[in-house]
């Protein structure tokens, strides 16, 4: 009685709980205790801060103050190499940094963090689950073996109409008890097989039961294999698994070879940003070095204005030659000008200096004045078009993720047309029944042999079922199947209508670069012999105006003009610099120019003993006679296939160079004393 009493007082309790807040906000409610609305709030929104400890980076805290142009501070000299500089740049950023974003509105850092590369983004693409977004180990989980286990208890109590066969005043009584437990396994070929286990417990006070209670129970063998569509192997690594009702048709991007090219597509990504990278970190190093050469000049220049107006002043202030008031007007304004430039330039080296160091990883200011070791080429570089065009086509990060876009397509068409047939799958069933008074027991009673003990019943295996057959299904018409091998196919069209773009816009990209290294080159060697004659020129006009001939007007023009022509022949050779470098990043070479390869970093030592064993564990298989041993090759670890180049001459050679490309030809010329050019008759 106790236990039918605390049955019907859950029984009511969970029915209560139905109908609780179902009443009126305006009815008067009363509550024990004195109220605090301390906790009260009369607004929804607000400004809050979220409660996260982070501490902030060693690089942050420990940073000194920046310098300025007024801080006469003597710190530490640095002479960085570019090589040390990209090497500190790849060690130091884990968030892979360009140049455009720096004091940009709405960069990409803060507008969209989660869209910046960094080294882990091939992991967390490696690692994903959603949909359309699998990674390689989420769509191996489709395989994976499924463990579904089930316990349940019922009971029931009921009033019959008529007491014939229960109890008493016609009540009859029921308890149940049911346990279920299955393994279900997907396999590479796309056949389903399952293993299942049940009993069902069934006690009751019917009078035409043999036993009053009993163990009914089997083990059950399934397998499904599809025969026409979702069949095979290479569907099944493509699309995944196929789902049980083919009418529906699903994405055929969830297979272990699309997510594979999804990894492959993330580590592209990955590489064109470090490329990226590494191409700002070498331009603002040549800028720093033109900054530091630029403030030099400006420097050099300051000084002559500045000896020029102390010489001005001693001789105005003895009444000599040469030492007018307007004389000594003009050669403190000179000076002035000088010194304002020298200045702006020493900011634009600060500038460029704190830049150079967003850039490596490095703290505002550590104590120490970054200044480039390294002077740029001056020799004549002279690439092969043909061979830096090859290697454009087939070195080019973005031309490979386009290529495995496509790929990714193929892969997915042949899985969509393999869905445009019906559905026909083969079945096979086979269970082994028991049945028994115990579930299991080891008495001698035999009283209700052979069904004393349910296990023992099933384990001889003499109540036995089976069934085989096959299901076929089929949509009329197939619209949704067709649709999709439509938009596939338009969507592969689109892609390899984007790959020929891709190339024809690299090309030109190519073809802007060698003419900015050409023209570079010209530049620099025009400004250098500007530079010499003006130092000629200065030094001229010095020795004249000493004696009188030439008036300070001209001798001040004179050292303007030999500082804007340094600075005009270092800013030349600088571009002429950077040409070189965007002709590397253009052909897709510039991080093998730089000695920069991208590697996975290092497993855990249980993940090589899981390798080794598994690789010990396949060494060991048999081979299936008659069949594939292993998939078709989709990847190669190299450059795939060659370029077919035509010289456009008649009678010419035609170029057809191999994917690896050999590098440009360096000409060398004097280092430090171009060849002046001749002036024009």
């Amino acid at each position: 009685m106790r236990k039918d009493r605390w049955k019907k007082l859950v029984t009511w309790m969970l029915a209560g709980s139905m109908f609780t807040g179902c009443m009126g906000s305006d009815k008067r409610l009363r509550y024990l205790g004195d109220a605090d609305l301390s906790y009260y709030k009369d607004y929804a929104t607000a400004i809050e801060y979220p409660c996260v400890d982070e501490p902030t980076s060693d690089k942050v805290s420990g940073a000194v103050k920046p310098r300025t142009i007024r801080d006469r501070s003597h710190d530490e000299i640095w002479d960085l190499s570019l090589t040390e500089a990209i090497h500190t740049s790849l060690a130091n950023n884990k968030i892979v940094r360009t140049r455009s974003d720096f004091l940009s509105p709405g960069s990409q850092i803060f507008s969209n963090p989660d869209g910046v590369q960094s080294v882990y983004d091939p992991a967390i693409r490696e690692s994903g689950v959603l949909f359309g977004n699998r990674g390689v180990e989420s769509a191996l989980a489709a395989f994976d073996t499924q463990w579904t286990t089930r316990m349940l208890w019922s009971g029931d109590e009921k009033v019959s109409n008529g007491n014939f066969g229960v109890g008493p005043l016609g009540e009859q009584v029921t308890d149940q008890a049911d346990f279920s437990t299955q393994l279900q396994k997907v396999t590479a070929y796309g056949a389903t097989m399952s293993v299942a286990h049940a009993w069902q417990y069934t006690q009751s006070n019917s009078f035409f039961r043999t036993f009053p209670s009993a163990y009914d129970g089997a083990v059950n063998f399934d397998y499904r294999h599809p025969l026409w569509a979702g069949a095979g192997t290479e569907f099944t690594r493509i699309a995944g698994p196929v789902g049980t009702n083919i009418a529906g048709v699903s994405g055929v991007n969830q297979g272990v070879l699309i997510a594979r090219i999804n990894t492959d597509i993330s580590i592209v990504d990955f590489e064109a940003q470090v490329r990226n990278m590494v191409k700002d970190v070498e331009d603002v190093y040549w800028d720093l070095y033109l900054a530091y050469r630029t403030y030099d000049s400006e420097i050099v220049a300051r000084n002559s204005a500045l000896q020029t107006w102390r010489e001005v002043k001693a001789k105005s202030d003895i009444g000599g030659a040469g030492g007018g008031a307007a004389d000594e007007a003009q050669s403190r304004e000179a000076y002035f000008d000088a010194r304002s430039r020298a200045e702006n330039s020493l900011q634009g080296l600060y500038n460029t200096e704190i830049q150079l160091r967003r850039l490596i990883g490095l703290p505002v200011n550590d104590g120490r004045v970054i200044r480039p070791a390294d002077e740029p080429v001056t020799a004549e570089f002279v690439p092969v078009w043909y061979v830096c065009l090859a290697e454009s086509m087939t070195r080019r990060e973005e031309l490979r993720r386009q290529k495995w876009n496509i790929k990714s397509l193929e892969l997915q068409l042949v899985a969509a047309e393999n869905l445009t047939n019906p559905r026909l799958d083969f079945t096979y069933n086979y269970h082994l029944n028991g049945f028994g008074d115990r579930l299991y027991s080891r008495s001698a009673d035999n009283s209700g042999a052979p069904f004393n003990s349910a296990y023992t019943a099933l384990l001889r295996s003499q109540q036995t079922g089976w069934n085989t057959g096959f299901e076929f299904s089929m949509p009329l018409g197939f619209r949704n199947a067709h649709a999709q091998v439509r938009n596939v196919e338009l969507r592969m069209a689109k892609a390899r209508e984007v790959l020929a773009v891709q190339e024809l816009e690299i090309s030109h990209e190519l073809a802007n670069a060698f003419q900015n290294l050409d023209s570079g080159y010209v530049i620099a060697q025009t400004n250098f012999n500007r530079r010499r004659a003006a130092e000629r020129q200065l030094q001229a006009f010095d020795a004249e105006y000493k004696t009188g001939r030439k008036t300070l007007d001209l001798l001040l023009q004179a050292q303007t003009r030999l500082a804007n022509s340094e600075i005009a022949y270092y800013r030349s050779l600088i571009q002429y610099n950077k040409s070189i470098t965007d002709i590397h990043y253009r052909k897709g070479t510039l991080l093998e120019f730089n000695n920069v390869h991208l590697s996975e970093g290092e497993w855990s030592p249980n993940a090589y003993n899981d390798a080794l064993r598994r690789s010990w564990a396949r060494s060991h298989a048999w081979d299936a006679d008659h069949k594939e041993q292993q998939p078709g090759a989709f990847v190669t670890g190299e450059d795939f296939g060659s370029v077919h180049l035509d010289s456009g001459v008649g009678g010419a050679p035609m170029y057809d160079s191999p994917t690896s490309g050999q590098p440009g030809v360096q000409v060398p010329t004097p280092v430090n004393d171009p060849t002046p050019v001749a002036p024009p008759e």
